[in-house]
């Protein structure tokens, strides 16, 4: 497993690269409303990363066919842009936004509630965010990668959901997946550890049911086996000496 660890000029260039995600995530974001289609959000991805001097990272990745992945409701992950999706009052949405600027990528998701939506709707999407925290907060050089999976994994247990284990974070910098693979579930101590200037994602996805998952027959989009909600958070997270940077914050 070949861990890349980025110089101080490389780190320079991840943070513009994340904070270009950040700030595309947000204005999707402030655009989501009742009405709008998936299709509408790839759109608006496209144009505003071009705007940003960037390209989206996901666009013909393995043949990926859009800018952005819309997970919405039981879609776990890797939801497709569609002009015959319209999102409607109750939904929840999960925009993920990967952007490549100057050659370093910043990835970064949101779940977003679209209108006024059901109590364990809302409840699922605060600790689907509170476990990508509780995920983030033990990263530090010399801390192990089982550490985050045990991390998030508390706190959905806790609150009686589910953490999907067939996907996890991963390695990031000149390329948008790489080494190492960030389970969302582990044992605290397991694993390699965290070195300065490792670059990772965090973004566990959350079930209201079971964790188990399927795939569908477009090859990308994965929904809960059981129907359920799910909802996820992601952040791009340096690794330092004494803790972390996250890339993609506001």
């Amino acid at each position: 497993m070949a861990i890349e660890i980025l110089s101080a000029p490389e780190i320079e260039r991840m943070r513009r690269a994340g904070r270009a995600a950040a700030e595309t995530l947000a204005l999707v974001g402030s655009r989501i409303r009742p009405g709008i289609t998936t299709a509408e959000i790839d759109r608006w991805v496209r144009e505003d990363t071009a705007r940003r001097g960037g390209r989206p990272s996901q666009l013909g990745y393995k043949g990926f066919p859009a800018a952005v992945c819309t997970s919405r409701n039981d879609v776990v992950c890797h939801g497709i842009p569609s002009a015959r999706e319209v999102l409607e009052p109750g939904d929840i949405v999960n925009v993920d936004v990967t952007t490549d600027l100057g050659g370093y990528h910043g990835d970064t998701s949101a779940t977003f509630i679209v209108g006024d939506a059901s109590a364990d709707a809302r409840r699922l999407v605060d600790v689907a965010r509170r476990c990508r925290d509780a995920g983030i907060a033990v990263v530090r050089e010399g801390a192990r990668l089982g550490d985050i999976g045990a991390a998030i994994e508390e706190v959905a247990r806790h609150e009686g959901v589910s953490v999907v284990t067939e996907f996890g974070g991963h390695g990031i910098g000149r390329r948008m997946h790489a080494d190492p693979h960030v389970a969302h579930t582990g044992r605290r101590g397991s694993g390699p550890r965290l070195k300065a200037g490792m670059g990772i994602t965090v973004e566990p996805m959350v079930n209201l049911g079971r964790a188990e998952v399927t795939l569908l027959d477009d090859g990308w989009t994965v929904r809960t086996a059981d129907g359920s909600l799910s909802a996820q958070w992601e952040h791009t997270v340096i690794v330092t000496r004494d803790g972390h940077e996250i890339m993609t914050s506001l």
